[in-house]
């Protein structure tokens, strides 16, 4: 016996194909996706997509046996770890085992066309699966680039993504709460119940789900990225409080305040080798066209404002945001470095000094030759793009640094992410350096790829 489906949700569900179909009518982009990179990214004038935005994910199909992305001449291309559980971020303990953040968002409930053309677009791009609420540990304790140890680290939580250490406290960002666990050095497994430490936004729609942690270098305080409800604060401004920005927790204290504000999506935070500098990288505004808004990297300062939801890329007033405030606009900082319109770039880390292993004649290695020029650079792990055609992102890219700030143009570094039918076998997240190399975690392929001096 076949049941037929309740007609609320079957009208919903055949609007929401429609939707999908026609969302393919609206054109393809004007700029080739490089113009939108740079200190001084074309902008092209605002084309707002109305009712219906452009939806253009590429399809999560995995990867083939033996597949793998493509590195630069002079590195090779291996899986650290596979078959995990929507890998999302990564975190290096000082003893070299890599912690591998598996989650994704929390359930939402579907009130509204829009909640279900977004869940579908969600499956087809690889991000409606459960979140395993869990955090992994791989250990590669004979040094041949592989994962041979892995175990279930942390468990039982609510969409974590990011970690620290400080001490021996192991601080993990629930989409919802702060918490801290005793951690000692080499232990596989925590089991003791976490501490709260602080309540984070999370109310509904929490659009953006993640909540990403740095230190600061004196282990004193915690930077935490916190992205706004929505795409323009739909809600009311009132429901983005401690949103769109980065706080700063004094761990002594429980102060809790924010750092900087106006940043639609920051996610990837690092510390910048040079000038010690706090860099972010920003997921910016949707539906104002193919080209707009570039997503960007910058150096964050205290106190500073950089345009969201008023304006973007620092003056560039967005008419659809009621009211306006002028004020604000005035005061928005220009971010250092555009990363391509809709690349969703969420990774951010920089090449740090070479700290080669001394070995048993005393002698430090060299770094290789292969990864000298990358030094005191930044690699940016580009998920990719769902709104735009054709589609941008979908690599990881890497931005040379002078004196502390981007001088050059981005490069390709981590590509291939796309087969030849524009379906998606990986989409990279996290990056970080580890053990002379780069780790890249992949949550569509369930992989942390491992590239390496050849």
């Amino acid at each position: 016996m076949i049941r037929a489906k309740p007609l609320a949700v079957s009208v919903i569900a055949a609007t929401a194909l429609s939707v999908l179909s026609l969302s393919g009518c609206n054109g393809t982009a004007d700029l080739p996706a490089e113009a939108t990179y740079g200190s001084a990214p074309e902008l092209t004038p605002p084309d707002p997509s109305g009712p219906i935005p452009v939806l253009n994910p590429a399809k999560a199909v995995g990867w083939p046996a033996g597949g793998a992305p493509k590195a630069p001449a002079g590195f090779t291309v291996s899986r650290f770890a596979e078959g995990l559980d929507h890998p999302r971020w990564l975190y290096r303990l000082p003893n070299g085992d890599v912690l591998a953040v598996e989650s994704n968002s929390p359930p939402r409930e579907k009130k509204s066309l829009t909640d279900w053309v977004a869940a579908d677009m969600m499956k087809k791009a690889g991000a409606g699966v459960p979140s395993a609420n869990r955090i992994t540990l791989l250990r590669d304790a004979d040094g041949d680039g592989k994962a041979e140890i892995r175990t279930a680290f942390l468990k039982g939580l609510n969409s974590p993504f990011g970690v620290a250490l400080i001490g021996g406290s192991l601080y993990v960002a629930n989409t919802d709460a702060l918490l801290r666990f005793p951690y000692a050095e080499g232990q596989t497994e925590i089991t003791a119940k976490g501490e709260k430490v602080v309540d984070l936004p999370a109310g509904e729609p929490n659009g953006h789900w993640t909540k990403n942690l740095l230190a600061s270098p004196d282990g004193s305080k915690l930077y935490i990225a916190v992205g706004s409800h929505s795409n323009l604060a739909e809600g009311g401004i009132d429901k983005e409080k401690n949103r769109a920005g980065i706080l700063e927790l004094t761990l002594a204290t429980g102060a809790l305040r924010q750092f900087a504000g106006g940043l639609r999506n920051p996610v990837g935070m690092a510390w910048e080798p040079t000038t010690g500098a706090l860099w972010t990288a920003v997921n910016e505004r949707d539906m104002l066209g193919h080209d707009l808004v570039p997503d960007y990297m910058t150096s964050v300062r205290d106190g500073g404002f950089y345009g969201w939801p008023y304006s973007y890329f620092g003056q560039n007033v967005d008419t659809r945001m009621k009211p306006q405030r002028p004020d604000l606009v005035a005061k928005a900082i220009v971010p250092d470095y555009a990363l391509g319109a809709h690349t969703a770039s969420l990774g951010l880390t920089f090449v740090p000094p070479w700290t080669g292993t001394v070995g048993r004649d005393g002698d430090k290695p060299a770094r290789p030759e292969a990864w000298t020029r990358f030094t005191g650079g930044a690699f940016i792990g580009q998920h990719g793009s769902w709104n735009r055609n054709p589609v941008s992102g979908y690599k990881v890219v890497f931005v040379p640094f002078k004196d502390g700030k981007p001088a050059g143009k981005a490069e390709d570094f981590l590509t291939g992410f796309l087969n030849a039918k524009g379906q998606a076998m990986g989409r990279p997240v996290g990056v970080i350096p580890s053990g002379g190399g780069l780790l890249v975690a992949d949550d569509v392929g369930n992989i942390v790829w491992r590239v390496a001096p050849a």
